[in-house]
C-alpha cells in the first residue's frame, strides 16, 4: 500500500487516531516516570495514609491521586505499574506471536500430519480457559514475574498459530507460490520470503489487540496475588490493596482501575484502527 494513502487511511480513522494518541501518551509518561513522580511508591509513611486527592492544586509535588492506607503515593505507584504492565505485556506478546506464528506458518504450509498435530495441541489448550490455566500454573510455580510472563505466553500462543495456519494455507494457493515451487524454490523460501509477507496485516492487528488483553490478564492475577507481588505496584494489587477502602476511601480503587481502563481501551481502539486502516477492501 503506498504510504500517502495508508497516512491518509489513518487520519481519517477515528479509532486508530484515538487509540494511537493514548497509546502513545500511556508510553510516554511510563517511560519518563522516573522524572515525574515525586515520591517513592514502596516506601510507608504511615503519618500520610489516606489522603485525599489533591489533584494538580499543588502540581506534581503534591499528592495528585492521595495516598494509599500506608501513605504511599498513588500517582507514583500509578506509574511506576504502568512499566510493569507494558514490559510484561510487550514480552508476552512479542514471545507468544513469535512461537504461534512460526508454529502456524509451519502447519499452514505442510499441512498433513504435522498440521493435525499442532491442531490438535491448539485444540486442547483452548478446550481449558486462559484464566482458570494461569491461575492453576501460577498456584504450582509460585507468584513472580517471571513465571507471571511464562504462564501469559502459554496461554496466549494459540490465536497467532490459528491467523497464521489459515492466512498461509489461502496464500500457498497463490500462482506466485505454485511458480516458485515449480522453479525450485527451498520451502523455507517461499514460506519466509513469499508467503510470511503476505499474512502480517492479520498479525499486526492481533498483536496490537493482545497487549489490552494480557494487560488485563496480568492485572486480573495481580488483583488475586498471583502476578506482582507487593510492594512492587501492579495495577491489580492496587486495586485489590484498596477494596477494603471502597466505601471510605474509594479513590484508591478509582485511579488504578480508571487508569486500566483507558489502557485496555487505547489498545482495542488502536487495533480496531488498523483493521480499518490495513484492510485491502478499502483500498
Amino acid at each position: 500500500m503506498d504510504k500517502k494513502i495508508l497516512f491518509s487511511r489513518m487520519l481519517k480513522s477515528k479509532f486508530f487516531m484515538v487509540g494511537a494518541v493514548l497509546v502513545l501518551l500511556i508510553v510516554l509518561l511510563s517511560v519518563f516516570s522516573p522524572f515525574i513522580v515525586q515520591f517513592d511508591p514502596v516506601t510507608n509513611s504511615l503519618k500520610d495514609r489516606l489522603i485525599s486527592p489533591e489533584y494538580f492544586a499543588s502540581g506534581l509535588s503534591g499528592h495528585v491521586f492521595g495516598t494509599d492506607d500506608l501513605g504511599r503515593d498513588i500517582f507514583s505507584r500509578l506509574l511506576l505499574g504502568s512499566r510493569y504492565s507494558l514490559f510484561i505485556a510487550a514480552a508476552v506478546v512479542l514471545v507468544a506471536a513469535f512461537i504461534g506464528t512460526i508454529l502456524g506458518a509451519v502447519s499452514g504450509y505442510f499441512g498433513g500430519v504435522t498440521d493435525m498435530i499442532i491442531m490438535r495441541l491448539c485444540d486442547i489448550m483452548m478446550a481449558i480457559p486462559n484464566l482458570v490455566l494461569a491461575i492453576a500454573v501460577m498456584a504450582i510455580l509460585g507468584p513472580n514475574i517471571f513465571n507471571l510472563i511464562i504462564v501469559l505466553i502459554v496461554t496466549s500462543w494459540v490465536q497467532y498459530c490459528k491467523v497464521t495456519r489459515n492466512n498461509v494455507m489461502v496464500v500457498k494457493n497463490a500462482e506466485f507460490v505454485k511458480a516458485s515451487q515449480v522453479l525450485g524454490a527451498k520451502k523455507t523460501h517461499i514460506m519466509f520470503r513469499q508467503i510470511f509477507p503476505n499474512v502480517t496485516t492479520q498479525l499486526i492487528i492481533l498483536i496490537s489487540q493482545q497487549f489490552g488483553w494480557t494487560i488485563l490478564t496480568e492485572a486480573s492475577l495481580s488483583f488475586l496475588s498471583l502476578g506482582v507481588q507487593p510492594p512492587t505496584p501492579s495495577w491489580g494489587n492496587m486495586i485489590a490493596d484498596g477494596r477494603n477502602y471502597l466505601i471510605t476511601n474509594p479513590w484508591m480503587v478509582f485511579a488504578p482501575g480508571i487508569a486500566l481502563m483507558i489502557t485496555v481501551l487505547a489498545f482495542n481502539f488502536l487495533g480496531d484502527g488498523l483493521r480499518d486502516v490495513l484492510d485491502p477492501k478499502k483500498i
